[in-house]
């Protein structure tokens, strides 16, 4: 019986290896390359995938044209506050993380932080507050309070590969889904009964079956695996970024990466359905948000040809949120326990955001702090305030300025990621037979690789490391 035991544990990691390399990587490449659009219903959401790819290109221009009007594209966030969680002596020296500031003077006086502060001091909700940051109860991450802190212009950062690998940046990744309290994962999410139908259901609630059956358990709520998704969305669309515009260290020149991409994210098709997922939950927020941002000030100049120029291209990214971005945020955070979860949940997501002071990247710090700012200022919209909150007669004042411009660059980053996907299976079309099966089977290999990794007998079991 000694003998038969070690001999199961011992085989384990590999069987599971070859499992995973014969069985899903490959078929999951060829299920997000082989079809250029997807179809059936975005799980967890009233949408589908071909309602939302009709309209990405409309969605994605506009946006792009959005991001680099003045009140979107400038930005300012503190990047050198102290990393809470440990010592961070290491930092990336490669050229491509730097950054490049904006002078202040360059910056619309009525954005600038004096300005501003005086604004969001008014607010009667309370404030939790840490050196250089604060959050309210309200809120699922901590906010800078402009007391520190440079100006970016986010239309000269893109983001791309910047050279920051190796164990400082597994490390931010790792910590980041150890806030994934709920303990999922892809294998957990998609070993369990899926939650959407072959056609879209009437409610979100039908999508996870009748409560009065509890058939999922515990670790399988609504909640968590919508927490989940949206850390594992934006983890999956930053890599597209990063393989979107990669450096041939050879040819020095900026260029799509297939075999990045398909390593990163086509492998595991899950991680390409996030993203669809992340933009509806985001497009959800837009929608409720509109008369909000209907309503906001982006003048900068005193002409209000601006403020025109950016309510045109806002309203019509919020017309296309009306009709795509369904969602119903209303199921969540409902029964005995409800308050005690969202809790838990908004704490959780608070630390992933001050994660980010840990980044050893300049450029990927940044880009992390939008784009968790812009998460959570859609799930705070969603899940925190009603209609009457965000009257924006009564409420002028609702969100700081930093997480209206966080929000829409965040929705523009998934937008990109939209088409970086189409542009990988167009790349991915044009190639021979042999070739793509020599990029299968290097995905393949890295896979086994990686998960022969994260087990090691020790008798009388197995150990993580």
């Amino acid at each position: 019986m000694k003998t038969t035991h070690v001999s199961v544990l011992l085989l384990g990691p590999a069987v599971l290896a070859s499992s995973l390399s014969d069985t899903l990587v490959r078929k999951g490449i060829h299920d997000v390359l082989d079809h250029q659009v997807p179809t059936g219903p975005i799980e967890t959401t009233f949408c589908d995938y071909e309602t939302l790819e009709s309209v990405n290109d409309d969605l994605f221009s506009n946006l792009s044209d959005l991001v680099r009007l003045p009140f979107f594209k400038y930005f300012q966030v503190d990047l050198y506050r102290e990393c809470p969680f440990w010592n961070e002596h290491g930092s990336c020296m490669d050229p491509g993380c730097a950054i490049t500031t904006v002078d202040e003077s360059d910056v619309p006086e009525k954005w600038r932080a004096t300005t501003l502060s005086k604004l969001e001091a008014s607010s009667i909700e309370k404030r939790h507050e840490l050196p250089g940051c604060y959050y309210r109860d309200s809120d699922f991450c901590f906010l800078d309070d402009n007391t520190e802190g440079d100006y970016f212009d986010l239309s000269l950062v893109p983001e791309r590969y910047t050279g920051y690998a190796g164990p400082n940046a597994h490390r931010i990744w790792r910590s980041i889904y150890n806030e994934n309290c709920f303990g999922l994962s892809e294998m957990s999410l998609m070993g369990g009964k899926s939650p959407a139908p072959v056609s879209l259901p009437d409610s979100m609630s039908e999508a996870f079956g009748d409560e009065d059956h509890e058939i999922d358990h515990a670790e399988h709520c609504l909640e968590k695996r919508v927490y989940y998704k949206v850390i594992s969305g934006l983890h999956a669309s930053i890599s597209t970024h990063v393989c979107l515009e990669y450096l041939n260290q050879t040819t020095g020149e900026w260029a799509p990466n297939l075999q990045c991409f398909i390593e990163k994210v086509a492998s595991h098709p899950e991680r390409v359905q996030y993203i669809y997922f992340n933009t509806v939950l985001l497009l959800r927020a837009v929608s409720r948000l509109g008369p909000y941002l209907s309503a906001y000030d982006y003048c900068s100049t005193g002409t209000h040809e601006d403020d025109q120029a950016t309510l045109d291209k806002l309203n019509k990214v919020i017309n296309i949120a009306h009709n795509v971005g369904r969602f119903d945020e209303t199921v969540l955070f409902r029964g005995q326990n409800a308050d005690v979860l969202k809790e838990e949940f908004k704490t959780h997501f608070r630390n992933v955001s001050r994660i980010m002071d840990c980044v050893g990247c300049d450029k990927c710090r940044l880009w992390g702090k939008v784009q968790t700012t812009g998460l959570a200022t859609a799930l705070k919209i969603l899940f925190e305030l009603d209609e009457k909150t965000l009257d924006p007669h009564s409420n002028a004042n609702l969100l700081q300025r930093s997480e209206v411009v966080a929000l829409v660059n965040t929705l523009y980053r998934f937008t990109e990621s939209l088409e970086a996907v189409n542009n990988f299976r167009k790349m991915w079309s044009t190639m021979n037979a042999k070739d793509s099966e020599d990029l299968i089977t290097k995905s393949e290999q890295a896979t086994a690789e990686k998960v022969g990794g994260l087990y090691r007998y020790v008798d009388p079991g197995l150990t993580r490391i």
